[in-house]
């Protein structure tokens, strides 16, 4: 049913709702329009360039533009004066109507850094409006500590300030004048820290050449340098520095170090062959050789005596198993061995002793000392007292050492040797005093009666009398030589 034009109006104009009108400005709908278009206004600030932005933006510090403490920071740099009052960003009165009570930027510009137009500013910028007050509190460091990172210090300075342990920037400094003279006002210093680490920024920003020259007439830093490439393994680096300097010498050694990286025994044996042929010192080259050769024998003797374990036949490889390789061990630990397991083989064996000592002219005394301890082990005295025996142009016999016999003792003793062999020796010391004082120590009563007997003195032995058990040997031999009237005892 249709409704009369009158009825029309009266609905209208009785209606709460009021009828649309082209030049109503204030209604709903109209303010409706205008908040979809502030959100879509929003919603293309955080969308635009998504495609840019797919790439990130990076900051000269490391940090992604747009990020919290990218953000922080670039208030913080703003502020050049502490004096000054920071400012917000006015409201952009060009763009959609917002509420005035909101700022113009919103969070998508904050850490995209976008103004509210689009277009892509630094954050800097924006604050840079002097008319308008930013109410921030200070962020920046003090001035004394931003001052460290961007002064303009001199050599001399930067110097002073690494010694202090403060933080300098060393990149600024880029021509080999300023540079040099880094390194000049460090070895004046004598700070071998501070040396070390101008030398690591040279090493990096000079050729090699210039580097090796400068350093060449610079022996403090030289010294430094060659430490710190040899404490950083950087063996190519420091070769081509023996090389520029002309240290031939140097250059062997350092070749000859690398053997100590080869595990398997037969290529460091080749290694070391090929090392003979360096440039070494007459001194050096003798122990390269002796090395060379040392190694050689080992791996023989080695291969001979694991086959001759593993076959069960030899009996003191039965008795005395072998702990350890002798492979790579050194001269004397050799000489022991071979004392040990191959003492009575002849001259002419690579593994016997006399061999050993012939080649490597080994001394006496060195010869004597290992011998001794070896056979000590194995409890063979025989072998013991021959080392001893000497036979002079008459035919007579005597004993005979190298070393003093106190220290022959002591070895004996370490080695559980029994008394009566132990008193040989001790017998064989001259000072009376240390003789007796071994011979108390160790228990050889003898000694000390027959040494108080030939000292004449008759109250010590009375006082070793009860130091001795009641109707022993030693006991009625102190009673004989008391009661002797043909000695003369001084006391």
């Amino acid at each position: 049913m249709m409704k009369s034009k009158a009825d029309e109006e009266d609905y209208w104009n009785s209606s709460k709702f009021k009828a649309f009108t082209f030049d109503d400005e204030d209604d709903e709908f109209s303010r409706l329009k205008e908040s979809k278009r502030a959100v879509n206004s929003i919603r293309c600030l955080v969308e635009e360039d998504d495609d840019e932005e797919e790439v990130e933006k990076v900051s000269w510090s490391g940090e992604p533009v747009g990020s919290i403490s990218w953000s922080v920071n670039e208030t913080a740099a703003s502020n050049q004066k502490t004096d000054r009052e920071p400012a917000f960003p006015k409201i952009n009165t060009d763009t959609v109507t917002i509420s005035k009570s909101h700022s113009g930027y919103s969070l998508s510009s904050l850490f995209k850094g976008k103004t509210k137009g689009g277009n892509f500013q630094s954050f800097t910028d924006s604050l840079s409006d002097s008319s308008v007050r930013l109410y921030a509190p200070e962020l920046r460091k003090p001035k004394s500590e931003y001052k460290d990172y961007v002064s303009d210090w001199s050599p001399e300075e930067t110097v002073q300030r690494m010694q202090q342990g403060k933080v300098v920037s060393l990149e600024k400094f880029r021509s080999l004048q300023d540079k040099l003279l880094l390194l000049d006002y460090a070895i004046t210093a004598h700070d071998g820290n501070v040396i070390t680490a101008i030398l690591i920024y040279l090493k990096r920003t000079l050729s090699k050449e210039v580097l090796f020259r400068e350093v060449e007439s610079r022996q403090a830093a030289l010294r430094h340098l060659i430490h710190y490439l040899t404490e950083t393994r950087d063996q190519r680096l420091l070769l081509e520095l023996f090389r520029a300097l002309g240290r031939m010498e140097d250059v062997a050694l350092l070749q000859y170090k690398e053997h100590l990286s080869i595990a398997d025994e037969n290529k460091r044996r080749d290694f070391l062959k090929s090392c003979l042929s360096l440039p070494f010192s007459p001194e050096d080259s003798s122990h390269v050789q002796d090395h060379y050769t040392l190694l050689e024998r080992q791996v023989i003797i080695e291969t001979t005596d694991r086959q001759a374990e593993r076959g069960g036949k030899v009996e003191v490889f039965q008795k005395f198993p072998r702990k350890a390789s002798i492979l790579n061990m050194p001269l004397i630990t050799t000489l022991y061995y071979c004392c040990f397991y191959h003492y009575n083989e002849s001259e002419g064996t690579f593994s016997g002793p006399l061999n050993i000592r012939q080649t490597f002219k080994i001394s006496e005394k060195q010869y004597f000392v290992t011998a001794l301890a070896a056979r000590a082990k194995l409890k063979s005295w025989s072998d013991v007292d021959a080392l001893f025996t000497s036979r002079n142009w008459l035919g007579f016999t005597r004993k005979k050492s190298p070393l003093s016999f106190q220290r022959v003792v002591d070895i004996l003793q370490k080695n559980s040797a029994p008394t009566q062999v132990l008193q040989d020796y001790v017998a064989l010391v001259d000072d009376a005093e240390l003789r007796i004082s071994l011979a108390q120590k160790h228990k050889c009563h003898d000694i000390v009666i027959n040494t108080y007997r030939d000292l004449k003195d008759r109250q010590q032995l009375i006082g070793y009398r009860g130091k001795v058990e009641r109707g022993s040997t030693e006991m009625k031999k102190i009673e004989e030589l008391l009661n002797n009237t043909q000695i003369r005892w001084k006391n």
